[in-house]
């Protein structure tokens, strides 16, 4: 793979690769309707190609939230074309890494002295790089380590970067400008906290220890004295990630296994803890054969507000839907529905919204669920699709739903997607007050 020697830092630099990306992908379009002018069944899938592949290119060589948001991107499956979605799936885990001068320096820069005077063998072509930083490996007194470094200028960037961004997300995805604006706070808090690395020791530590009891789960000693703000040190985990994982054709018992850890793992941070490893892609979790898998990378993690909480979770109870005067009054804490919505506003959007918490609620109305199932899958894409054609949606004045939903409902987007993937049936454990009162017959 190749290496990259310097990554664009000035407001400048990083505007001009967003300008070049968005250039390429005019002359995409131009090229596409060119062709289809001689051949008017061609499909769009090689302008999608062509797209994302010139997007990615300009996204890695940025690193950082620019990358972040395509490896976001490229876990709903619902709201980018194949192409797209494939070809951001590589920022999880196969970005371009630096080259070699680039890591010593920045060893120099937080320790003041190099990768090989801290430790006792330091390999200098990083084994793993994705959107914040790479990954190293190292020893030191007989310990095979991880050691992440971020790429420079990343953390100074985000601001920037989204901001530049947000016109060509407008126009890839079609999104309003309302809802970025939205919700760009909670994207640029949570990326902000994701560059620092002192933070991502803490809670690294914090919630390994507090879910070590976890069945099957495994996670890195971490090292302070190893650590700073832009590198982190922990203890280097055996396993693969999903798709390689996969690719060994795993027993069922062992996909359920592994989909159960994941299950009580999140099931655990949210309703106990209270707060998530809030990044639930395959580039995070090391799958093994004998069903342990390890957890990495603490970088984003949502603290769940108590007054979100206790609406967000009370809709999850199938008794909550049925009680019209209730729902509606939660879907107003949830900001689903305004002061402003007119009588037959109201009743869309609560209709609307009901289908929706049915829908992604069906997990927790049982008590197992196989997540192998892709007729449920297909109905949660199609639902997801066909939002994006309600004219009451797009003609909205409002974007709807708190800007604490965002990270909520990702993380069990990636959770759902990656049980799904495994094709794990899980025992959907879940707290005593989320359970129906009802007796069926």
């Amino acid at each position: 793979m190749k290496t990259q020697n310097s990554v664009p830092t000035t407001k400048v630099a990083r505007a001009s690769q967003f300008m070049k990306a968005g250039v390429k992908v005019g002359g995409n379009y131009i090229k596409h309707y060119s062709k289809k002018l001689l051949d008017p069944s061609r499909s769009k899938e090689e302008l999608h190609q062509d797209n994302a592949a010139d997007i990615y290119e300009a996204l890695s060589e940025l690193k950082g939230s620019a990358l972040k948001m395509a490896q976001m991107l490229s876990m709903d499956r619902g709201l980018l074309p194949v192409a797209y979605s494939d070809k951001f799936t590589m920022a999880q885990y196969s970005a371009p890494p630096l080259s070699g001068p680039l890591v010593v320096k920045t060893f120099k820069t937080y320790f003041g002295k190099s990768p090989s005077q801290l430790f006792d063998k330091f390999e200098i072509e990083a084994v793993n790089a994705a959107s914040i930083g790479q990954v190293h490996q190292a020893w030191k007194d007989g310990k095979k380590l991880a050691v992440k470094v971020q790429y420079p200028g990343v953390a100074d960037a985000v601001t920037s970067d989204l901001r530049i961004a947000k016109p060509l997300a407008v126009t890839l995805l079609n999104l309003n400008e309302r809802d970025i604006d939205r919700y760009m706070g909670e994207v640029e808090a949570k990326l902000l906290e994701e560059t620092d690395y002192d933070l991502e020791l803490k809670r690294s530590i914090e919630i390994s220890e507090a879910c070590a009891h976890i069945k099957d789960l495994v996670f890195p000693r971490y090292y302070p004295e190893l650590s700073s703000k832009r590198i982190l040190t922990m203890d280097w985990l055996d396993g693969m990630h999903l798709k390689e994982f996969l690719k060994t054709n795993p027993s069922q018992q062992v996909r359920n296994q592994i989909g159960q850890a994941l299950w009580d793992f999140y099931d655990y941070q949210i309703h106990t803890l209270r707060q998530v490893h809030a990044d639930p892609h395959p580039g995070n979790f090391l799958m093994r054969p004998d069903g342990t898998m390890g957890v990495i990378d603490f970088g984003c993690v949502k603290v769940i507000p108590d007054f979100y909480y206790d609406n967000y979770f009370r809709l999850v109870n199938p008794d909550t839907i049925e009680d019209d005067r209730l729902t509606e009054q939660i879907f107003e804490n949830l900001e689903f529905l305004t002061p402003a919505d007119s009588a037959k506003d109201r009743a869309f959007f609560s209709d609307l919204f009901k289908q929706m918490i049915r829908m992604l609620g069906e997990p927790f109305a049982v008590d197992e669920f196989d997540f192998g199932d892709d007729r449920y899958f297909s109905e949660v894409y199609a639902f997801a699709e066909g939002l994006t054609k309600v004219e009451e949606l797009k003609n909205s004045k409002v974007a709807r739903g708190s800007q604490d939903g965002l990270y909520v409902n990702r993380t069990y987007y990636g959770l759902y997607a990656m049980l799904n993937e495994l094709k794990a049936t899980v025992v959907t454990t879940k707290p005593e007050w989320l359970r129906s009162k009802k007796v069926l017959a």
